[in-house]
């Protein structure tokens, strides 16, 4: 059930558990074996039938359960290319079909071998209600398992964002130019020298430090800013920002390392790449309930580094804004020959202290 780090496509794919697993097979069975003393204890009507409906109705349940496991684990692979809503109805019809298969077999059965299996129904009757029922149960059962690899998948991107942010800052390119940067600085200016240690200490804690999924705006523009100064510093003029973000809330809440990693690319896959340099923009705004910011760039013609780390980034940006409010978020990225630009948009919600 949670995607591993290292693989691109189980990084993108959380639409359906792994139920080849053996936790997950452990949990379909539990809530199985569960429903079944939920609907031995609904029929109990005489003293001394509990035990005997409750042995029909776990052998139906369960093997329901094993065949519906065994199936979806030979097809995760495809349903997972169909997409989220299409996997989930599929998967929903396949175990719902081998639910009523099960069931005529069950009925058939009543009728060879009478003595032994009893269902005081009529064969319609019987089929009807246990298609009735199958519905209600497997459709709460596959949104608990979704809701489940969901907020594994939750862990896991948050896990990466972490570890992203980190290897951002230790990249050489990064790392080594603002260490030699403050080791010149050490005799030319002190005092700016020791402003940009701090700096970089404070941009270590934010990265790393922070606990929580989400952070106010004030406070992820200023960790932004903080990396801003320390580019400045190598940079020179080489490097202009220009913030346009009077109109956003600062107390607005938005998903932790979003703005500075943005930043980051635009700096390293553009501003670096141009003799004369450039102004990176960002440009922020309210449309109603919802957020716009928006990071901009020049690109330099005919010069470009390897995507693989800014596809990463945008990428584990993208994952998190789905999490965090599903469709009602957008990232949208428009590479142009001339401009870079990424736009988020996202619902205004407001942090309470």
């Amino acid at each position: 059930m949670t995607p591993t780090p290292d693989s691109s496509h189980d990084e993108t794919q959380a639409y359906l558990p792994d139920y080849c697993a053996a936790s997950t097979l452990f949990i379909v069975l539990l809530i199985a074996e569960l429903v079944a003393i939920l609907l031995a204890l609904a029929a109990y009507d005489a003293p001394g039938r509990f035990l005997i409906e409750l042995s029909k109705t776990s052998m139906f349940v369960l093997w329901l359960a094993l065949l519906g496991s065994a199936v979806l684990c030979q097809l995760r692979s495809r349903l997972e290319e169909a997409g989220k809503t299409l996997a989930f109805v599929i998967s929903f019809l396949v175990i719902e079909v081998l639910c009523v298969v099960l069931a005529e077999a069950a009925y058939q059965l009543t009728r060879i071998y009478g003595q032994s299996l009893i269902i005081d129904d009529t064969h319609w009757g019987f089929m009807m209600r246990t298609f009735a029922t199958s519905s209600i149960i497997i459709a709460l059962a596959m949104r608990y398992l979704y809701v489940s690899s969901e907020w594994r998948r939750s862990i896991v991107l948050e896990a990466q964002a972490r570890v992203s942010a980190l290897q951002a800052l230790i990249r050489p390119h990064f790392l080594f130019n603002s260490m030699n940067t403050i080791a010149s600085l050490t005799r030319s200016n002190p005092r700016q020298a020791e402003e940009a240690v701090e700096d970089l200490s404070d941009l270590l804690r934010a990265n790393l430090g922070g606990s929580k999924d989400r952070t106010s705006l004030k406070a992820e523009l200023e960790t932004a800013a903080i990396y801003q100064r320390i580019e400045k510093l190598r940079l020179g003029d080489r490097l202009q920002v220009r913030w346009n973000v009077s109109e956003l809330p600062m107390r607005a809440l938005i998903p932790s390392l979003t703005i500075q990693p943005l930043l980051e690319n635009a700096i390293y896959h553009g501003i670096e790449l141009l003799p004369d340099g450039g102004e990176v923009t960002i440009d922020g705004k309210r449309d109603g309930d919802h957020l716009e910011i928006s990071v901009s760039n020049p690109v330099a013609a005919g010069k470009r580094r390897s995507i693989d780390g800014n596809r990463m980034a945008m990428s584990n940006i993208q994952q998190r804004f789905e999490l965090a409010y599903g469709s009602s978020a957008k990232v949208t990225v428009d590479d142009g020959d001339s401009i870079f630009k990424v736009t988020l948009r996202f619902p205004y919600t407001e942090s309470a202290t």
